[in-house]
């Protein structure tokens, strides 16, 4: 009987925390944008001719690898 209660006091006291939210509604409106520019730039960049990417110090792989990555990865 001891052994029930030691178990149900242990397993309450170390639970797992609850998770908060990854991204609140504030976050999540701030991020978006950083989204769709980061979108925009991509495109760009992967648009731009060889002359651009050696002035910017970029090849032609650097850059379309960079066009290649998902919005959200930085």
């Amino acid at each position: 009987m001891a052994n029930i209660a030691f178990e149900k006091e242990f397993s309450a006291s170390h639970a797992a925390p609850r998770r908060q939210p990854v991204l609140s509604l504030a976050g999540f409106t701030k991020t978006v944008p950083v989204w769709l520019d980061r979108v925009r730039q991509r495109r760009r960049l992967s648009q731009l001719d060889d002359h651009f990417l050696r002035d910017i110090g970029l090849t032609r792989a650097q850059a379309q690898e960079e066009a290649r990555k998902p919005f959200w990865m930085s």
